[in-house]
Formats: C-alpha cells, sequence, structure tokens
C-alpha cells in the first residue's frame, strides 16, 4: 500500500554496473597496451579516458588506437548513456517514493494534544472545519486513497495530517503520533463497526479517549461499558434542537450559536480552559472567580470540572463555597475576542489537555 525506496535493487544495479566498468577497463588496458603508439598504459590512463567519455568531456588527450580499442571505446559511449538513463531514473523514482509516502503520511506527525479522526465523509468534514476554526491539530485516519488529495485540497498540512491506511493496521497508527492525542473520534459507517473498532483498538492502545456518533442512542451504555468516553446522538440533538425552534425559537437559535465556533469577534461560544498552577484564580472561590471573569472579561462563568477520584464530574453553576484547584477547567460563555484574552491569561489553549 505504502511504497518504500527499493534500497537493495539500487545497490545491485550499483554493483553491477561497478563490475561491468571493471572489466571493460580491464580489456582496454590489454588491447591497448601492447601497440606501440598506445597511449592507454594504465589503469590510471583508461579510468581518466573512461571518467571523460562517460561525462561527454571528451578531452581526447588519451583515446583508443587500435580497432578493438575503439570498439570498447564506442561501448563507453553507448555506456555513459544507459549510466545516465539509469541513474537519473532511480533518482526520479526515489524523489517520487519519497514525496509520495509524505503525501500518504508515512513520514508521521509530530502533534499533540491534537484528534485523530478514524474514517472520512461528508460529517467528518464538517466536525474537521469547526476544529480547524478553533485552532486545533486533527489527523486524519483514511483506507480511500483518492480522499488525500481532497484533504490536502481542503487543509493546511500544518494544522490537517493525513494518513491514508487500512482502519485496522493498528500498528501504523503509531504515525498519528495516537498515544499523545486528546481524543480519537471513531467516524465510520455504523454502530457496529464501531463498537468492534473500539474494543479492537484498545487491545492495542490503552488509555485513550474516544468519542463517537450513534444512530441508535439506545446504545449508549453498551459503548460506554467497551470504554468510550462520550457518546453522541445526532438524531437526539437534532430532534432536540428542532423541538427547541418549535416552542422557544429564540433560545434554538442561540443554543445553535454557541455550539460553534465564533466566526466573528461579537459571536459567543461556550470554552473550557484548564487552571494551570499559576493561575490567579487558583484557591479561589468560585463566586469571586464568577464576578472577577464577568468585570475583567466580560465572561460568564457556567460551570467547573474537577477530577476526583480520577473521573471527571462537572459542577453546573455550584455553590459559591466551591474553591477553585489546579487541574480544574472553567467553563465559561465568551465571545471570540474575550478567547484572545483569556488565552493569554489562563496561559494555555483552550479545550481538554489530556496529558496532564
Amino acid at each position: 500500500m505504502l511504497k518504500k525506496p527499493n534500497y537493495i535493487k539500487l545497490l545491485a544495479i550499483a554493483f553491477s554496473f561497478i563490475i561491468i566498468y571493471v572489466l571493460l577497463l580491464s580489456i582496454l588496458i590489454k588491447i591497448e597496451a601492447a601497440h606501440p603508439q598506445a597511449n592507454i598504459k594504465s589503469f590510471d590512463d583508461a579510468l581518466w579516458f573512461s571518467i571523460v567519455t562517460l561525462t561527454t568531456v571528451g578531452y581526447g588527450d588519451l583515446h583508443p588506437v587500435t580497432d578493438q580499442g575503439r570498439l570498447f571505446g564506442s561501448i563507453f559511449l553507448i555506456f555513459s548513456l544507459g549510466f545516465y538513463g539509469v541513474l537519473i531514473g532511480q533518482i526520479t523514482n526515489i524523489m517520487n517514493t519519497v514525496k509520495e509516502n509524505k503525501k500518504l503520511g508515512l513520514d508521521g506527525t509530530n502533534f499533540t494534544n491534537h484528534v485523530v479522526m478514524i474514517g472520512w465523509s461528508d460529517f467528518g468534514k464538517a466536525v474537521v472545519d469547526q476544529l480547524v476554526a478553533a485552532g486545533r491539530n486533527i489527523a486524519i485516519v483514511t483506507k480511500e486513497k483518492d480522499n488525500v488529495d481532497i484533504i490536502h485540497e481542503y487543509y493546511s498540512t500544518k494544522q490537517v495530517f493525513t494518513l491514508f491506511s487500512d482502519y485496522n493496521n493498528f500498528d501504523l497508527l503509531h504515525k498519528v503520533n495516537i498515544r499523545e492525542s486528546s481524543i480519537v473520534f471513531v467516524n465510520l459507517h455504523d454502530d457496529t463497526e464501531k463498537l468492534v473498532y473500539v474494543l479492537n483498538m484498545k487491545k492495542h492502545y490503552e488509555n485513550l479517549n474516544f468519542v463517537v456518533t450513534l444512530d441508535n442512542a439506545n446504545l449508549k451504555s453498551t459503548f460506554h461499558s467497551a470504554g468510550v468516553t462520550y457518546t453522541v446522538s445526532k438524531h437526539e440533538i437534532a430532534s432536540k434542537l428542532l423541538a427547541s425552534y418549535i416552542f422557544e425559537p429564540d433560545v434554538a437559535v442561540y443554543s445553535e450559536e454557541i455550539i460553534a465556533y465564533p466566526q466573528t469577534d461579537e459571536d459567543y461560544d461556550i470554552k473550557q480552559f484548564m487552571v494551570l498552577e499559576n493561575n490567579p484564580f487558583k484557591d479561589h472561590f468560585y463566586e469571586k472567580v464568577f464576578f472577577d471573569l464577568k468585570k475583567e472579561f466580560n465572561v460568564v462563568l457556567l460551570g467547573i470540572v474537577k477530577i476526583e477520584e480520577g473521573q471527571r464530574r462537572l459542577y453546573k453553576n455550584p455553590s459559591e463555597t466551591i474553591k477553585i484547584a489546579q487541574g480544574d477547567y472553567l467553563i465559561m460563555l465568551t465571545n471570540k475576542n474575550a478567547i484572545k484574552r483569556l488565552k493569554g491569561f489562563f496561559a494555555v489553549e483552550e479545550g481538554y489537555i489530556s496529558n496532564f
């Protein structure tokens, strides 16, 4: 599937050329050395003659004087054409192979804390569009070679890495630096295929976070039991949003806006930022942080996520007595303009950080 330069073949060709080359030189010396007017009498002479002939320079200071010598001299002329043809062909082949391997992802990526998406589709593109707008790095694995060119056409390789691979070639997934990813989005065709794939992947890569979309919302508990971190039912979300449009359309419009990445400085979104060790909000009470964020950034604090007994626990609009600690995530409603300032204040990129 992915080609590698055939270095053994190249060495064999080079070795064959050397043997033929030395053999021709030896014959030329033997033929010419016996003639009284010969100027090619040693291996050094023959080597110099062959070099100026192969390079098409042809100084004429050394040349065969016998009929047999001229015959072998013509062989060197023909040999030079074949030599350069093979050399240029092999160099071109290596360059094309290296270029193709890079395009197909064989060189791998050094992305960290990125999103890995298994499978490419129109829905997957819509997700990637939002992630790219949010400044996240994404590694996409696709088994369709035509998709590679499509993805490269849509996105910069600085932000979106593409690997052409069979999905079940788990050993090759290290090319997307999957162990250092923040989450793996399994974007396959049906729920059964997704479940089997997650179970097989967990045999090769432990401690990964998975997210899947479900056609059947009743399978959520099954996927969670299999180790999937987050499950999303597209039909369930669509039905809730549709119902909201029916009886509270303004709320629906607002909800749709805040679940997408803001495009202008005035657009709003819900974001989360991790509290690092030197964060000024560390060890402060939730109520104080709420008012400080509103005053300083015009941001509304909505909740906090704490890691308790190895599990993530979300507190939605908690009591004012809860205290902010290192490693917590603050969830807030903010516009795009404030996001730029918040990144500087929190000294961390927005979103989930898996390797904390």
